[in-house]
């Protein structure tokens, strides 16, 4: 049991030196060329890893755990730093981030109880606080960080569920659970937002019959006629209108929905607003394209999501809301946890606001990252992956063998390669990307768009150049044409 922590003993304190050291150098080995991915494919990388067991009767030592990870599993590790990786909304990460990351794992804080983690608590309760003034909330605003963005928005359905019922029906689910008309409750989302709209409202009991999905555009925005008018159908067929989702930057196209109609349309009706901004609340540090998202001050709460454009490590994640009082919803006190003297004597437990209870120390790494960078920074790598998307979507526009769906609002352009006829397109397109992914290392996205196949870049990586996006295009082009 020698050494089995970092301690104050100098043999503890070397072991951990060297361990870290070792690891570091396993990494860096691993990145030995450009490419986002080895090539193998799941069969192949399911007969590497069969046979190897878990737990062993002995343990094998450290030396020799580090040797067959760097042997077995580091090569077929996605590099998600490569200009090559582009599928998701998926970012590399950020030196300094990683840097806190192996503060956060170390120290091992949980951000549940003041005495759990300390300073981490106020750190975060401050990196909330600059965050809410940085999307132009008022003092009385507050947030919380959370696992990623479909818990940021389940939290904040769960918000506004119980503000409506609450303020608007005078009822106390909190106490009584759902009021017995539940089942006329809706909530208003575009038909391509993110697909924890249904999740949330099953899981809070409301049914996906509570989900209306809007039309959208031809930029993929939600339509707003159809939007109001829908509300308006549904209020006079007895219906319960609580909430409406604007999704500012959609996983697959980056559109943003118009927040400022939606929000007169939601003080009409008395609902909340929430801003599905997981993809798009980047684009506030851009100094050349932040008005794009001027208006999310307007919106009851916002989910922010630092593991896509603000490339930090998975996982981390923020619900802001603007009035601090409705995360009132998810406080209950424990004597063994959140004590109300503690309270009172000025100990913040954020349990408080969470779903969760356990949590990590995420905000960290948005404060030294942030701290790092600086706006100027940050302006620089926000704006290089939005020009990137504009660079690759003129691209594609004069090259009459491809077809683009709609004009880049943030850092996505989807499109695809013509053939003769649609389905010989769409069989083209899906051998294209597993051409890439297994023969050339490059990794890319397919969705579909008016019910055929097509293939996405979502720039997040602002190593891309506009030289490297031509040649990717001319590689595509040769790939489609030979098969």
């Amino acid at each position: 049991m020698k050494n089995l922590f970092l301690t104050n003993k100098k043999s503890a304190k070397k072991e951990y030196k060297k361990i870290i050291k070792q690891t570091a150098k396993a990494i860096s080995r691993t990145f030995s060329d450009s490419s986002a991915y080895s090539g193998p494919t799941p069969q192949e990388l399911k007969d590497t890893i069969r046979g190897i067991s878990m737990l062993p009767e002995t343990g094998l030592g450290w030396e020799q755990v580090l040797a067959q990870t760097e042997e077995k599993i580091l090569p077929n590790m996605l590099r998600t730093s490569s200009p090559d990786y582009m599928p998701h909304l998926h970012s590399p990460a950020t030196l300094e981030s990683i840097a806190s990351e192996l503060i956060i794992s170390t120290f091992n804080q949980s951000m549940d109880s003041w005495d759990q983690a300390p300073v981490a608590t106020e750190i975060e309760v401050e990196v909330i606080r600059q965050l809410c003034q940085l999307y132009g909330y008022p003092k009385k605003s507050d947030g919380v960080f959370t696992s990623g963005g479909s818990q940021s928005n389940q939290t904040a359905i769960i918000l506004a569920r119980d503000w409506f019922i609450t303020n608007i029906m005078n009822y106390d689910v909190k106490k009584h659970g759902l009021p017995e008309n539940f089942r006329k409750l809706r909530m208003y989302t575009s038909e391509i937002s993110h697909f924890s709209m249904e999740k949330s409202a099953h899981i809070l009991g409301l049914g996906y019959e509570s989900v209306v999905k809007v039309p959208v555009d031809s930029r993929k925005r939600i339509d707003f006629a159809a939007l109001e008018r829908l509300v308006e159908e549904d209020v006079a067929a007895g219906n319960i209108p609580f909430l409406a989702v604007a999704t500012i930057g959609t996983t697959d196209f980056g559109s943003i929905d118009p927040v400022d109609k939606i929000a007169r349309l939601c003080k009409k009706h008395n609902m909340w607003l929430h801003a599905d901004a997981a993809y798009g609340s980047g684009v506030v540090l851009s100094q050349k394209y932040a008005d794009k998202v001027a208006s999310l001050h307007k919106c009851d709460s916002i989910t922010v999501d630092f593991h896509k454009m603000f490339l930090l490590p998975i996982s981390c994640s923020a619900v802001l809301v603007k009035n601090g009082a409705d995360f009132d919803a998810l406080t209950i006190h424990a004597d063994y946890l959140n004590r109300e003297e503690d309270e009172e004597d000025g100990y913040t437990n954020l349990v408080d606001k969470s779903l969760q209870t356990t949590r990590r120390f995420d905000a960290l790494k948005v404060w030294m990252s942030f701290q790092a960078r600086g706006k100027d920074g940050w302006s620089k790598i926000i704006t290089s992956s939005m020009e990137n998307a504009r660079s690759l979507y003129s691209i594609i526009k004069q090259n009459e063998n491809f077809e683009l769906i709609t004009e880049p609002e943030i850092s996505s352009v989807v499109f695809r390669y013509k053939a003769e006829d649609d389905t010989l397109s769409d069989d083209i397109n899906r051998k294209v990307r597993r051409a890439l992914l297994h023969e050339h290392g490059i990794v890319i996205g397919q969705t579909v768009s008016n019910g055929h196949v097509c293939l996405k870049f979502t720039l997040l990586n602002p190593l891309m150049t506009h030289q490297k996006l031509e040649a990717l295009v001319t590689l595509i082009q040769t790939i489609a044409s030979n098969n």
